[in-house]
């Protein structure tokens, strides 16, 4: 008589995911990073992907030096149990470069930017909710396919409340940078 078995995932926190990397279990040329303690085989970065990360890198250089920290693909605590690479991070600025706190965290963010070619539906209701949960206040996802960015306002517990999609002769203007417009078309290349 064949029974069912319940699986159980085994779910890892931050300080654990961190102890794997101390270990040698994870380095830093495994794509993973930690979602909700599971850990996550990111996508590979295709030449579009890495070609507007590179754009967006640029664009925000020039109009925030001394402003903000730009964090490209570098981790973000979310405690307990998360630690995803955003392409792009705008974090307050501080000038140790979150050198002697540990990795940024939430209340660090000015602005969080995923790119998506291929990792759209994803980006939107895994690490959206993810983003929002933790109080992230803005989100913008470089929709490639879509020739859109999407903008994510008003973080809550089931998601962000405001959504706009901004296409390609639109204008996209940060919430903690009112000052520093961004054409979409420049974003999106």
């Amino acid at each position: 008589m064949a029974t069912d078995v319940e699986v159980i995932r085994r779910r890892f926190t931050v300080d654990e995911y961190h102890r794997m990397g101390e270990a040698g279990i994870l380095n830093e040329d495994d794509r993973v990073e930690l979602i909700r303690g599971e850990i996550v085989q990111m996508s590979p970065i295709g030449i579009q992907h890495a070609a507007c990360v590179a754009r967006l890198t640029e664009i925000l250089l020039g109009r925030l030096r001394g402003r903000a920290t730009l964090w490209p693909q570098n981790p973000l605590t979310i405690l307990p149990d998360s630690e995803p690479q955003p392409d792009i991070i705008l974090l307050r600025h501080r000038a140790d470069f979150y050198a002697a706190a540990g990795l940024p965290g939430p209340d660090d963010v000015a602005l969080l930017v995923e790119v998506a070619d291929t990792s759209l539906r994803y980006d939107r209701r895994v690490k959206g909710l993810l983003y929002a949960e933790a109080g992230i206040r803005e989100y913008w996802i470089v929709d490639l396919a879509g020739d859109a960015v999407e903008v994510f306002r008003e973080p809550g517990p089931h998601g962000f409340q405001r959504t706009d999609r901004v296409g390609r002769g639109g204008t996209l203007t940060p919430l903690a940078f009112p000052d520093t417009p961004l054409a979409a078309a420049d974003v999106l290349g």
